[in-house]
C-alpha cells in the first residue's frame, strides 16, 4: 500500500518537467554579435531553477540583482515538512464555510497550498510590508541547502519569533526585502489560474524594485498597470519636501490567456446616454469617426460620405475615416450615423447604445478616494468596528472590493497572503452580498505580536492574527444583518487553520537517524499530541484536496470515520482495523480511502486491504499514514 508523503512539493523536480513557458524570469536580454539586443534564455537562472544548491553564474545581462537572490530561489523551490491544523473554537461555521483563515508564515502558507490550488485561484491582493525602515519583514533563512531546510522545517515552529525590524541602517535593508518578496511571489504565482490576477500595494520606497521582480516572475508583457490610488486629500505639513497623497497598486495577469480586463459598469457611466432622436433601439452615446491617422498613412480609410439630411457629401480635410468603406456602408444601413441635431455636423459621429455594452467599461488606472476611500475613512471604520484603535493605515475595504470587480466570474477564490486585519475578506463578503456571487476567501496572517503599549494590546489583541480574525467575524455579522432579505446564505464563516510540524515523527522523514533503543518509541510514526482531524487535514493538503469542503462524521463497525465532501474521501485514523470495518467501508464506494499505518489490527489485514477495496469498490485510491 502506497503512503502520502506528508510534506510540500519538490518545486525543483516538478520544474524540470514543466520548463516551457513556467519560467518567464529566465528570459532576458542579451547583445548579439552585431551589438543587437535580442530575448534569450538566461541558462544560469534556469540552471538555478532546476538546482538543488545555489548556482553561480558570472555572464553579464539586463537583470536586477541582490545579495541573497538566488537562496531565496532556492528556498522558494525547497519542500517543508509542515501541516495545517485546524482550530474550530476559533472559527466560525466551521462545518459549512468555504472560507478559510491561515495562522502562521505565510511562505510556509504558500507551499502547503500548492498541491491543492495550483492554478486555482482568480485574483491576489496583497499589503505588504514597504520597507520604510521602520517596518517587520519575514526572516528567513537562506543559508542552507534544500536537505537541511526539510529536516528543520520538521521541527517545532518558533511562531512569532520570524519578524525582524528592517533597518535602513542594515546592509541588507534592500536586499532582506526583495528577497522576502521575490520567494512569495514566485509561489504565489503558481496559484494563480491562467486567467487570474495579482494587485500588490506598494509606496514609491521599493516601487521600483517591486516593479523589476515581478516582471521578472510573472513577465513583463503581463504588467497591465500601475494604478495610482488616491490614499488621502489633506497635505501633511510635518513632510519636509512633498507630502504624499497617493500610493501605487501594482496589477499583473498570470498570462495572455487573459486578453481582456473590464470593469462593470456604474451610473456615473450610464449617465452619459441618452436619446436625443428617440431611437427605438434605447439610449446611445457618441464617438468621433475621424481616424487620429492622416489621409496619406491611412489612404484606404479615404472616401466621400454623404450626409442623408443635407445630401452634401464631405471628405475630412486633412484626415482618414476609422471604417472601411464595407463598415461604412453597414453603419449607414443600421442607421449608426449622428449628424447632430438637424444635420448640422459638418462630420458624423457614429453611435454606441448602452445595450451594447454589455462587456462592462475598460478599467483606469487612477482610483480616486471618491470611489475607493481613504487610509483615514479605514482606520475610522475599523476603529468603530472593533471598538478601539488598533492598527495604523489599514487599507479601505472598498479599494479591494475596485479590484474584485475586475474580474468577471462570482465564483473566485481570492488569496491575501499578507492579511493584517483581513479588509479582503471583508470586501469579498460585502460583494458577495451585493451581487449574490460565491466567492471564496484564504487569509493568511501570521501571530506577529502587538506591542504591550499598543492600543490593540489594550483591547486584548495579543497579535495582528487575532485582530483579522475578530474583524471577520464582526464584518460578518454586520454584513449578514444588513443584507438578512437579500443574501439570507451569504457565507460569513471561515476556518481557522494553524501552521504547525509535521503530524508525523521524524522518524518518518529521517528513519536512518534513529538510534536502536529508539525502535519501541517509534513504532507508532503519529505524535502523540495530534488528534484525528489534525491528521484528516494533512491528508487533504497532501491529496490536495480543497481545504474547505464539507467534512462529516460517521461511525461505521464502531470506528469513527470522516467523510469529505460526501463521498471525495474518506479516512478512518482509529487503531484495530479489521476486514469486516474494511468491507464495511469499501461497500460506501469512497473516490479516496486512507488509514492510519499503525492502526491495523494485523498485519493480514494491512495486506488484505487493498485486495478488498479491488473486490468491493475497484475505483477507490486506497493509501496509509
Amino acid at each position: 500500500m502506497d503512503k502520502l508523503q506528508m510534506h510540500s512539493p519538490d518545486f525543483t523536480q516538478e520544474n524540470i518537467a514543466k520548463l516551457a513557458g513556467l519560467f518567464p524570469n529566465c528570459v532576458t536580454e542579451s547583445k548579439s554579435e552585431d551589438g543587437a539586443v535580442k530575448r534569450t534564455i538566461d541558462f544560469d537562472q534556469l540552471r538555478q531553477e532546476l538546482a538543488t544548491a545555489i548556482v553561480e553564474g558570472p555572464q553579464e545581462r539586463y537583470q536586477l540583482n541582490w545579495p541573497g537572490k538566488r537562496e531565496a530561489l532556492l528556498t522558494a523551490n525547497a519542500p517543508i515538512a509542515k501541516t495545517l491544523r485546524p482550530c474550530r473554537e476559533e472559527s466560525v461555521n466551521f462545518e459549512t464555510t468555504q472560507n478559510l483563515f491561515i495562522e502562521g508564515d505565510n511562505l510556509d502558507a504558500l507551499k502547503l497550498l500548492q498541491e491543492t490550488y495550483l492554478n486555482k485561484v482568480k485574483m491576489i491582493y496583497i499589503d505588504p510590508p514597504y520597507n520604510t525602515g521602520n517596518d517587520f519583514i519575514y526572516e528567513d533563512d537562506f543559508a542552507e541547502d534544500a536537505g537541511a531546510y526539510l529536516e528543520r522545517s520538521n521541527q517545532k515552529d518558533e511562531t512569532g519569533n520570524r519578524m525582524v525590524v528592517n533597518s535602513d541602517s542594515k546592509g541588507r535593508f534592500h536586499s532582506d526585502w526583495l528577497s522576502m518578496m521575490y520567494s512569495r511571489l514566485k509561489l504565489a504565482r503558481n496559484l494563480l489560474s491562467d486567467v487570474g490576477l495579482i494587485f500588490i500595494s506598494i509606496d514609491t520606497g521599493e516601487e521600483s524594485n517591486l516593479t523589476k521582480i515581478a516582471d521578472e516572475i510573472f513577465g513583463q508583457e503581463n504588467r497591465l498597470a500601475s494604478v495610482v490610488w488616491e490614499k488621502r486629500f489633506t497635505r501633511s505639513n510635518n513632510a519636509k519636501t512633498f507630502a504624499t497623497l497617493t500610493e501605487r497598486i501594482l496589477c499583473y495577469r498570470k498570462s495572455t490567456v487573459l486578453s481582456e480586463v473590464k470593469e462593470p459598469r456604474n451610473e456615473k457611466a450610464d449617465s452619459t446616454y441618452s436619446n436625443p432622436d428617440n431611437d427605438p433601439r434605447g439610449v446611445w452615446t457618441s464617438v468621433s469617426y475621424v481616424n487620429p491617422a492622416t489621409k496619406d498613412q491611412r489612404p484606404n480609410l479615404v472616401y466621400s460620405i454623404k450626409n442623408p439630411i443635407t445630401g452634401v457629401e464631405v471628405v475630412h480635410a486633412t484626415n482618414a475615416w476609422k471604417y472601411e468603406r464595407s463598415v461604412h456602408e453597414n453603419h449607414v444601413v443600421e442607421k449608426k450615423l449622428y449628424w447632430g441635431v438637424n444635420g448640422g455636423n459638418t462630420y458624423p459621429r457614429l453611435k454606441k447604445f448602452l445595450t451594447e455594452m454589455d462587456g462592462g467599461m475598460v478599467p483606469v488606472d487612477l482610483w480616486d478616494r471618491k470611489s475607493v476611500g481613504t487610509t483615514d475613512e479605514a482606520s475610522k471604520y475599523l476603529a468603530d468596528i472593533l471598538g478601539a484603535k488598533v492598527f495604523d493605515f489599514p487599507k479601505p475595504y472598498t479599494l479591494i472590493q475596485r479590484a474584485l470587480r475586475l474580474s468577471n466570474s462570482s465564483d473566485d477564490i481570492v488569496l491575501d497572503f499578507f492579511s493584517g486585519t483581513a479588509p479582503t475578506a471583508e470586501a469579498v463578503m460585502q460583494l458577495n452580498a451585493e451581487d449574490g456571487g460565491k466567492r471564496k476567501f484564504i487569509m493568511v496572517q501570521l501571530p506577529e505580536a502587538c506591542d504591550e503599549k499598543s492600543e490593540a494590546f489594550k483591547a486584548g489583541y495579543k497579535t495582528i492574527a487575532e485582530i483579522g480574525k475578530e474583524r471577520i467575524r464582526r464584518a460578518g455579522k454586520k454584513i449578514k444583518a444588513e443584507n438578512a432579505l437579500t443574501a439570507p446564505d451569504l457565507d460569513i464563516g471561515f476556518r481557522v487553520l494553524k501552521i504547525d510540524s509535521s503530524n508525523m515523527k521524524d522518524v518518518y522523514y529521517a528513519p536512518d537517524a534513529v538510534q536502536q533503543g529508539d525502535l519501541l518509541a517509534q513504532v507508532d510514526n503519529i505524535r502523540e499530541d495530534r488528534t484525528a482531524e489534525d491528521l484528516l487535514f494533512q491528508v487533504l493538503l497532501d491529496w490536495g484536496v480543497d481545504l474547505a469542503l464539507p467534512i462529516t462524521t460517521e461511525t461505521i463497525a464502531g470506528k469513527q470515520v470522516f467523510f469529505v465532501d460526501s463521498n471525495a474521501l474518506a479516512a478512518c485514523f482509529e487503531s484495530g482495523i479489521n476486514e469486516e470495518f474494511v468491507k464495511a467501508l469499501a461497500a460506501r464506494h469512497p473516490l479516496r480511502a486512507v488509514f492510519r499505518d499503525a492502526g491495523f489490527g494485523s498485519d493480514s489485514v494491512k495486506i488484505n486491504i487493498e485486495q478488498i477495496f479491488k473486490l468491493v469498490s475497484p475505483t477507490t485510491e486506497v493509501k496509509a499514514i
